[in-house]
């Protein structure tokens, strides 16, 4: 209740404020709908500045904030036997084998090094439609098993549809192996969690029986992409008070992000079939974003989700480009928009409903918030000067960019006043300079990419649909052709906004530009932070570091090394073609 009462009051605070400052003059058309805008914009944002502000409180002002979030995790220190087994599974799609699968061997060495290998066994399941990489998946399983000194614990299996996505496969193991084993760990192709993490979270879910779902904190893996190393960077920051905020009030209706987590498979295969929509594409038929909504479901089934918000050694890969960031996104958006179908689901808990209705207007708020930029012009000539508040107009854009920050500023903050953090990072002064060089970054991101989930939620209405497959995760150069075909929607409308502005009021330019200037130069945004030489001048250089990279977990070395074999294997084939 003190989370709700926190969050209303301050969204009733800023929507008075915006009130106030838009019909000083009389309310006209553009007003109505800037405030329109606004009231569907902000809750996103007002909730992740609560979430903040707890969060950085749980971990600076109450003495021990584990045994108040996540009193489960007091199991992990237990290191007695596992009488309960566990399936790792890998779930795979036109996906390159040979790092997919080294990554699952690096799992198996680094579990089997805590002594608790007998526990677990692995699966690659595969949706692959592309017989070349389906030949490649099925001979590197094989090799694995005949590497391995317990070959029973390793199955590949390749279904020849992709009925129902990655839901559908995950339940196909279910209905298949599901009665052999007590809890499953879904990994995707990109993630890669250390044995004793592993270890750990099967402790707490021993444990504790009606947890159904414990979700780690991922955090991104180093990477040599310009892009990933400084969206990965202000992402972890943001991710850390974040989380410990939201899982103070969540409690046991956490959040459940599809990988790198523990699922008990009993009460999953009985309660969390997804349903299929009413319709066809693009919101109907398969749940597209499958997490979230079995997350729920197991709730309302009786069993707790719950997350572990401590950096626990569980990595994911990050995109390297901003054109596979934004295939990312739009994919994401169009599952979480499916929700709008899911919402009368009976019997489910006010916070679990709640939780589907946040992932929403995750998404819903983007076009609002485009919407008030583009009208920014319109309203700079219907305003009258002699009665516009302009000094309470400027406090309100501040304290909504602080608010809007917060997450990444209390990440920030939390290292530098904890004592020796920030050498993990480089040191404070690298540290201050990455966090800057972030906070730029992100706003010229989110320009470039709000634009395109707007345009891509306008296409949803006209049928339009995403694909869903294998994605790119070595750095790679944007052609500045390719920039041009996926971004030129951007320029045009950010010489729009700010031709507009300048021409109406040019004084508010400067104060527009943190929000506009990333439509002007998303090309080059795109194609600079694409550059592979700029990402090795930040590795050597240790610019946007994180901790891995000043004392590297030996997975992650292990993984690296496959990495680079793989990509040497592939050069020849790319000089034949």
């Amino acid at each position: 209740m003190i989370a709700v009462a926190l969050n209303v009051a301050t969204y009733l605070g800023l929507s008075a404020w915006m009130a106030q400052v838009l019909g000083a003059g009389g309310w006209t058309g553009v007003d109505v709908a800037l405030f329109a805008c606004f009231l569907i914009g902000t809750p996103w944002t007002v909730l992740g500045f609560w979430n903040a502000l707890i969060g950085f409180w749980l971990l600076h002002g109450v003495k021990d904030s584990d045994s108040v979030v996540a009193p489960f995790a007091a199991a992990a220190r237990d290191e007695g036997p596992l009488r309960q087994k566990t399936a790792i599974l890998m779930t795979l799609r036109n996906e390159d084998p040979r790092r997919a699968i080294a990554r699952l061997r690096t799992v198996e060495r680094s579990v089997d090094g805590t002594g608790h290998g007998e526990a677990f066994s692995y699966f690659v399941l595969s949706d692959t439609n592309d017989p070349a990489v389906a030949a490649a998946e099925e001979a590197l399983v094989q090799a694995w098993r005949q590497d391995s000194a317990h070959p029973h614990r390793i199955v590949y299996r390749r279904r020849e549809t992709n009925e129902g996505y990655k839901a559908g496969n995950v339940r196909e193991f279910c209905e298949r192996w599901g009665g052999d084993y007590e809890f499953m760990l879904p990994l995707d192709a990109d993630s890669l969690m250390s044995g004793p993490t592993i270890v750990a979270m099967a402790c707490m879910m021993q444990a504790h029986p009606r947890l159904g779902i414990l979700q780690s904190l991922v955090v991104g893996m180093p990477s040599e992409s310009a892009f990933a190393r400084i969206f990965q960077f202000g992402m972890r920051q943001g991710m850390r008070p974040y989380t410990m905020g939201s899982a103070w009030w969540m409690a046991d209706c956490g959040p459940f992000w599809g990988h790198n987590a523990l699922v008990r498979i009993a009460p999953f295969a009985n309660h969390c079939h997804l349903p299929v929509l009413s319709g066809g594409p693009p919101l109907g038929g398969h749940v597209l974003s499958h997490d979230q909504v079995e997350a729920t479901l197991m709730r309302r089934a009786g069993y707790e989700v719950r997350v572990w918000p401590a950096e626990c050694e569980s990595w994911e890969e990050n995109p390297p480009t901003i054109a596979d960031f934004s295939r990312r996104d739009v994919r994401w958006c169009q599952g979480n928009l499916q929700y709008l179908k899911l919402l009368d689901m009976p019997g489910l808990l006010p916070t679990s409903r709640f939780q589907l209705v946040w992932a929403i207007l995750m998404f819903l708020g983007i076009p609002a918030w485009t919407l008030m930029i583009a009208l920014a012009p319109v309203k700079a000539l219907d305003a009258d000067p002699a009665t516009f508040p302009a000094a309470s107009a400027i406090g309100l854009y501040v304290t909504f960019l602080a608010m809007y920050l917060s997450p990444k500023l209390a990440g920030f903050l939390d290292i530098l006043v904890k004592k020796g953090e920030a050498a993990r990072y480089g040191g404070r002064l690298k540290f201050a300079a990455g966090a800057l060089t972030e906070l730029v970054f992100s706003f010229l991101l989110g320009a470039a990419t709000t634009l395109r989930i707007t345009i891509f939620m306008i296409g949803l209405l006209f049928g339009r649909s995403s694909s869903w497959n294998g994605q790119s995760r070595d750095a790679h150069r944007l052609s500045w052709r390719s920039a041009l075909e996926g971004l030129w929607p951007q320029l045009l409308f950010g010489i729009a906004v700010n031709g507009g502005l300048a021409l109406a009021a040019p004084a508010a330019l400067p104060w527009a530009l943190p929000l506009t200037l990333g439509y002007l130069i998303a090309i080059p945004f795109a194609v600079g932070t694409s550059i592979p030489a700029l990402g090795r001048l930040m590795v050597r250089s240790g610019f946007c570091a994180i901790p891995e990279e000043n004392g590297t977990p030996w997975e992650i070395l292990a993984v690296r090394g496959a990495a680079d074999e793989a990509l040497a294997r592939s050069v020849p084939d790319a000089q034949a073609a």
